[in-house]
């Protein structure tokens, strides 16, 4: 892949659980951007958070339980700090009330990390760099 750079890619929660558990529901371009080894993956612990609670409320299930789950899951990424900065910025975020996509949106701003998502929302905000699953 020549002069291609190297992206941070920040993963919606969603994707972070199409890509661990059922990745035929990525596109095929996002799932070659994932697992090409070229690109760093992060995480928010505002996604592990919701994850957990999807878990808890029977919604998702975690295959050998939630902290072997988690392992696996995270295994080879990032962990995007949660700061001041980026709660600031994300109540000044011009989204809906979900308080996990406004923390998401936020960590890619403050921290420059391009967000992989699905969300129509999320990729219309232009205020973040965003790669659609498309």
């Amino acid at each position: 892949m020549g002069g291609s750079s190297r992206l941070k890619l920040l993963l919606d929660t969603h994707i972070w659980l199409w890509l661990v558990a059922d990745p035929h529901r990525l596109g095929k371009h996002v799932l070659q951007e994932l697992t090409s080894g070229n690109h760093e993956i992060w995480l928010s612990p505002m996604s592990t958070w919701e994850i957990l609670t999807l878990h808890s409320k029977g919604r998702v299930r975690l295959e050998g339980g939630v902290e072997d789950w988690l392992t696996k899951a995270i295994a080879g990424t990032h962990e995007a700090p949660l700061t001041h900065e980026i709660a600031i910025v994300a109540r000044q975020m011009p989204l809906h009330k979900d308080p996990a996509d406004r923390m998401l949106a936020a960590t890619a701003q403050v921290l420059d990390l391009t967000l992989v998502t699905a969300d129509e929302q999320l990729l219309r905000l232009g205020s973040i760099k965003t790669l659609a699953n498309r």
